[in-house]
């Protein structure tokens, strides 16, 4: 390998609290592999890219890049900026100016997305540059990957604040016995079928989980909601941000708030509609819960496995990308072993850009709003030990 085989790094959509990890093992194990030449990070993304906004990574080491690791967030700066045909003379001369012979990409499906068209625009243009992107998301909805980095600490965070909510609701009573808590995910309800994990017996929280997949009938969940309420003197429903119901998003009316490069719309959440349409059938206060982007940069509750996870899929990019793979996405393959054990493969990134992976209907009890037992079994090993609460009575 020339030693101009210079690397680009970029980052790219939503945060995670392990998303540094991944950037700590590309720069790790390209220091350790040797033989590349200057390594650049473009300074949120795209959008650095283009504007020739990019910085020298090479050298970064020691104590300084183990602080990096462990921060949330995107240390390099992130972007939704979507890549364009007009941009691809911008695009092309700037790499060839920084003499880019590998491209690391850590992020989503539409990262994914942005991959895939350099690598065709390179290749089109006789230009010899490796992209490889390494799999993000706290929604884990990215195709051909068992699960992906960020989502055990962001379903991690989800599980405790689900705990957190019901003891505060029971504890209250009569005072505010009912709470909705709205989570992300936007097109997969994987994130909010966490919220169960915690769950040890019928009583606990939550009661009643509304995602994507399962199309939600306002009346059905509030008399759900209801009779969780009347049994139990309290009740908690968690709901994926994106819940749907006969006739698309609940609570979706007029323009967006607003819709990002990649055309995806963002309006005010389903919890809220469904918390309204609660607290007006049943007469008692309603809790509207909307963690927002804390739930995906709590470092607090960071699953030990996702942030060794992280780490190593920046690292099998590397070294990956010096054994010849090209416009490919690393993934993580569960391992068939009754302990929990995982391994990186690779995944072609035309089969990931633009997909969205559902969860399978086997989690699924679509007549009560619940999740299966068997998503325990999935779930549980990428979150980590929970709490166990205890009762008087």
């Amino acid at each position: 390998m020339a030693m101009d085989a210079n690397v680009l790094v970029m980052q790219s959509g939503g945060s995670t609290a392990v998303w540094n990890r991944s950037l700590y093992g590309i720069l790790d194990e390209a220091a350790a592999r040797g033989g590349f030449g200057t390594i650049y990070g473009a300074v949120h993304g795209l959008e650095g890219l283009l504007a020739r906004n990019v910085v020298r990574l090479s050298g970064l080491s020691g104590s300084g890049l183990l602080r990096i690791a462990r921060t949330p967030g995107a240390a390099l700066g992130s972007s939704r900026r979507m890549l364009r045909e007009e941009d691809v003379p911008a695009l092309m001369d700037t790499l060839s100016r920084l003499s880019i012979s590998f491209c690391f990409i850590i992020g989503g499906n539409d990262s994914a997305e942005t991959g895939h068209f350099m690598a065709m625009q390179a290749r089109a243009a006789g230009t010899p540059l490796t992209v490889i992107n390494v799999p993000k998301t706290i929604d884990n909805d990215l195709a051909r990957t068992d699960h992906t980095p960020g989502y055990g600490s962001a379903a991690r965070f989800v599980a405790m604040a689900a705990m957190g909510a019901g003891k505060d609701a029971e504890a209250m009573g009569r005072a505010a016995p009912v709470a909705v808590i709205e989570v992300m995910g936007r097109d997969a309800g994987w994130l909010a079928a966490a919220s169960v994990l915690g769950k040890r017996e019928d009583r606990d929280a939550p009661h009643v989980v509304c995602v994507p997949e399962v199309p939600v009938d306002t009346d059905r969940f509030v008399e759900l909601v209801e009779a969780a309420y009347r049994r139990y003197g309290f009740a908690v429903a968690v709901v994926s941000e994106r819940a749907r119901g006969a006739e698309g998003v609940l609570g979706r009316q007029g323009n967006p708030l607003y819709v990002d490069d990649f055309g995806h719309e963002y309006h005010e959440g389903a919890g809220r509609y469904l918390s309204a349409a609660a607290g007006s059938a049943l007469k008692v206060r309603v809790r509207y819960e909307k963690p927002g982007t804390i739930q995906r940069s709590m470092v607090a509750s960071t699953s030990r496995s996702d942030a060794q996870e992280a780490e190593m899929v920046g690292r099998a990019a590397v070294r990956r990308a010096l054994e010849g793979a090209n416009s490919q996405m690393v993934t993580l393959v569960r391992e068939p072993e009754p302990e929990y054990r995982c391994s990186t493969g690779l995944a072609p990134l035309e089969d990931v850009a633009g997909a969205v992976k559902s969860m399978p209907q086997s989690f699924l009890n679509a007549n009560d709003y619940s999740i299966d037992d068997s998503f325990y079994s999935y779930a549980g090993p990428l979150v980590g030990p929970l709490p166990e609460f205890g009762r008087i009575s």
